[in-house]
């Protein structure tokens, strides 16, 4: 086991089906990140971006995600912030600091999307909300790509 101490990234339309150590792999279309855990066991972790799991900065030269990544159910159990392509390494958490930050985590995610549904208006159909979200994610790529290409 090789432990990654930094990342590289790279911006895809698909996540790949092999891995590549020290990557992040960033989907902007499905938004998600993707990258082997940072402690070498090699395990898959997938950090969904939404309002309520992982946020992703990309500054025009390095990604960060916030919050941190707890792989609390590998063997591993790693635990690291990832920072401006580095890996910043934390302490492991005990059973009951995992509960409270999974209920925590829950309770977060229920609010959201109360919230949510009360803020949608109801003529608006489902069909039409994911339209809009894809028009929006499309937007994003698109302003990525010309960051990266300069176009």
């Amino acid at each position: 086991m090789i432990r990654t101490d930094t990342l590289n990234y790279e911006f895809v339309d698909h996540i790949p089906e092999q891995l590549d150590d020290g990557t992040l792999y960033v989907s902007i279309p499905y938004a998600t990140v993707v990258h082997r855990c940072c402690c070498g066991c090699g395990r898959e972790v997938v950090t969904p971006l939404t309002p309520t799991d992982w946020a992703l900065v990309f500054d025009g030269e390095t990604v960060s995600l916030d919050p941190s990544i707890g792989n609390w159910s590998f063997p591993c159990r790693s635990h690291y912030w990832i920072k401006m392509n580095a890996v910043c390494w934390a302490p492991d958490w005990s059973a009951t600091q995992v509960r409270a930050a999974r209920a925590f985590d829950a309770t977060k995610k229920e609010q959201h999307f109360t919230n949510s549904n009360a803020k949608a208006p109801a003529r608006d159909s489902v069909d039409a909300q994911q339209s809009r979200a894809r028009a929006r994610k499309e937007n994003l790529w698109e302003r990525i790509r010309r960051l990266i290409l300069g176009n």
